[in-house]
C-alpha cells in the first residue's frame, strides 16, 4: 500500500509533455493524494480547458502555469476563467506590475471557488550574466526579493522562485507567504537545463512550501514509485 501525503500533498508533479495522451496516461499512474499536477503553456495549447477538467476529475488539484503577463485587464480576464475552471493555483508574471498584479488579484477574489494566486519572479533557467544582458543591474537575490515584495503588496499568496532564493524569502515574508519552488532534483538526478536545484528535502529545509518536481518522475520506468520514495524523503525531512 502506497503512502498518503493527507490533504495537502507538497509535490506538484510537472507535466511537461506535447501530447495529451501522454500527459493522461502518466496521471494514471500516479496518486492524487502524493501531489498536484502542473500543467504548463504547451500542453495546456494542446488540451486546453478539457485537459484540466479531465485531470480534475481524477482527483488531482491542478497548477495552472501559464505566467499571464498582460495588460491588466487581459490578465484579470484570463484569471477570473481559470478560477471558474477549478484550478487550484495559476500564476502571472511579477514583471508585469503592480496594477497587473492586482487586477488578478481583484478578479479571482469575486470568484465561488478561489485559487492560490502566485507570481513568478524571475525564470529559473536564468543567472546574474542573463540578467545583465536583459537590463537588470540587481543581482538574482536582490531583484527577487524586489518583485516578492510586489507580489505580497498586491495581495498574492507568494510566488514561484527557485529554491536557493527561499529561505531569503521566508525571513523576509514571513511563514504565511507561499512558496512554490521548481529546479528541485532527488539526489543524484541531472539537473538538465534547471541551473539552481535543490533536493527536495534541501527546499523544504529552505522554506518551500510546495516542490514542483517533472522529469525525475515523469521519466521514470515507475513514477508512483518515484513520487513515492520522494514522498519518503519529504517525511522525513519535516
Amino acid at each position: 500500500m502506497g503512502r498518503t501525503a493527507g490533504t495537502d500533498p507538497r509535490i506538484i508533479v510537472a507535466l511537461d509533455f506535447a501530447e495529451t495522451s501522454r500527459a493522461a496516461a502518466l496521471a494514471a499512474r500516479l496518486n492524487p493524494r502524493l501531489c498536484r499536477v502542473k500543467v504548463g503553456k504547451e500542453l495546456f495549447t494542446r488540451g486546453g480547458p478539457a485537459l484540466v477538467e479531465q485531470l480534475i476529475a481524477q482527483g488531482f488539484q491542478v497548477f495552472l502555469d501559464l505566467k499571464f503577463h498582460d495588460i491588466p485587464n487581459t490578465v484579470a480576464q484570463a484569471c477570473q476563467a481559470a478560477a471558474e475552471l477549478g484550478v487550484w493555483m495559476m500564476n502571472v508574471h511579477t514583471l508585469g506590475g503592480r496594477k497587473m498584479l492586482e487586477a488578478a488579484r481583484e478578479a479571482i477574489d469575486k470568484t465561488a471557488q478561489r485559487p492560490l494566486l502566485i507570481g513568478v519572479t524571475l525564470l529559473t533557467s536564468l543567472d546574474d550574466r542573463d540578467l545583465r544582458e536583459i537590463g537588470i543591474a540587481a543581482t538574482m537575490e536582490d531583484q527577487v526579493v524586489h518583485l516578492a515584495g510586489l507580489a505580497q503588496q498586491a495581495g498574492l499568496d507568494g510566488v514561484v522562485c527557485s529554491a536557493h532564493e527561499a529561505r531569503s524569502l521566508r525571513l523576509h515574508f514571513g511563514p504565511k507567504f507561499c512558496l512554490v519552488t521548481p529546479g528541485i532534483r532527488p539526489a543524484g538526478a541531472p539537473k538538465q537545463d534547471q541551473r539552481r536545484t535543490m533536493t527536495p528535502a534541501e527546499a523544504l529545509h529552505a522554506g518551500a512550501n510546495y516542490l514542483v518536481i517533472g522529469r525525475p518522475i515523469t521519466q521514470s520506468p515507475d513514477p508512483l514509485q518515484t513520487l513515492e520514495s520522494i514522498q519518503a524523503e519529504i517525511e522525513s525531512a519535516t
